[in-house]
């Protein structure tokens, strides 16, 4: 298969999430950031896999000073050396409470000026800044802790909270500037959600010798089901487990898959309807897995407490299981997609 039509079929699927994501239950969250943040940080991946800046440029279809560009731009400020266009803009009205519109403009004069109008929109349209007036008269102020709900904040803070859960468990030992890179949310955010979920002993801070920063780590996370808030916790951890278990297996240089694996991932697809004798046991499925691995989880705490092995020695081993019930499929639609060659039962194994 084509490498550049999976990665198309990727970023399609994705960007369906995404839009699904940003218009949950009416919210309409701002998007003005995503595609500078994908080619930002796909940039910073690149490079991790030790590539140049020209063999980039070239697989984005730029001139090298075209990506230098586009590089400086996006990385920081023109006019405030080492900070970010979106964060300086922010703490420049934040610093004044209330701004003129043709102030900012001027201050950040050494910017381009579609790009920062582009900011202002966006910072007002994630209430970030509260904007008035009209044309020359536009005014912008800092949004205020009295401005938002005390529900609105109790919910977004115990979200957070999980998010940042979940990538102290998963990356852990972490520094919370480590964790910055893993969780978009502003220092002040992460100190307040690292302090909450220390102050509930859901994290524990370690303190190692020749360390500056204090470190973070978790021996367990687990977001109940039915939990009100914080669900995007539990959507960022299993999307990224699927993500690691694929990046994993093609890290490995292995691209088939094989009964024994110990690294990949299974997709199977039942076709039932009303009455059908096993129905009742295919919608059970994910319940039965579920039970199956709470109770395996709840063994292997058991016998770490009384036996934990060192550090060094430690594996960790992530599984991530999912279901969906589709109505209205035509019969036998999907059968000739299930079975590859040599597959014994509809089920696809691609990692």
């Amino acid at each position: 298969m084509n490498v550049n039509v999976l990665i198309d079929s990727i970023v399609r699927q994705t960007t369906v999430l995404i839009a699904q994501l940003a218009t949950t239950a009416g919210v309409r969250a701002p998007l003005a950031h995503v595609a500078d943040q994908v080619f930002l940080e796909l940039v910073s991946e690149l490079r991790q896999q030790g590539l140049g800046n020209k063999v980039i440029a070239d697989m984005f279809g730029l001139a090298l000073r075209t990506y230098h560009a586009r590089m400086r731009r996006l990385s920081e400020s023109a006019t405030v050396q080492g900070r970010s266009l979106w964060s300086a803009v922010l703490e420049y009205v934040q610093d004044r409470g209330t701004v003129l519109r043709a102030d900012v403009l001027q201050r950040f004069r050494h910017d381009d000026e579609a790009t920062v109008r582009g900011v202002l929109k966006d910072l007002v349209d994630s209430g970030m800044l509260f904007r008035t007036g009209r044309e020359d008269a536009t005014t912008y102020r800092a949004a205020r802790a009295e401005d938002y709900a005390a529900s609105e904040r109790g919910a977004r803070g115990e979200g957070l909270a999980n998010l940042v859960w979940v990538a102290v468990s998963r990356y852990a030992p972490i520094s919370a500037e480590e964790l910055s890179r893993h969780v978009p949310a502003s220092d002040e955010e992460l100190s307040a959600a690292l302090e909450r979920l220390v102050g509930e002993q859901r994290v524990s801070v370690l303190e190692r010798a020749g360390e500056s920063l204090p470190l973070y780590e978790s021996q367990h996370c687990v977001i109940p089901l039915g939990t009100p808030s914080g669900w995007e916790a539990s959507v960022w951890d299993h999307f990224q487990a699927m993500v690691t278990a694929i990046g994993t297996k093609l890290a490995s240089g292995r691209q088939t898959a094989q009964w024994d694996d110990a690294i990949g991932g299974s997709t199977y697809t039942f076709d039932v309807w009303p009455g059908h004798p096993h129905r009742d046991e295919v919608l059970s499925f994910l319940k039965h897995v579920r039970a199956h691995g709470l109770a395996l989880r709840q063994k292997v705490e058991a016998y770490a407490a009384v036996a934990s092995p060192r550090e060094r020695e430690l594996e960790r081993i992530i599984a991530y299981v999912g279901q969906t019930v589709l109505g209205g499929t035509r019969a036998g639609a999907e059968s000739e997609l299930e079975a590859a060659p040599g597959d014994s039962e509809p089920a696809s194994d691609p990692q």
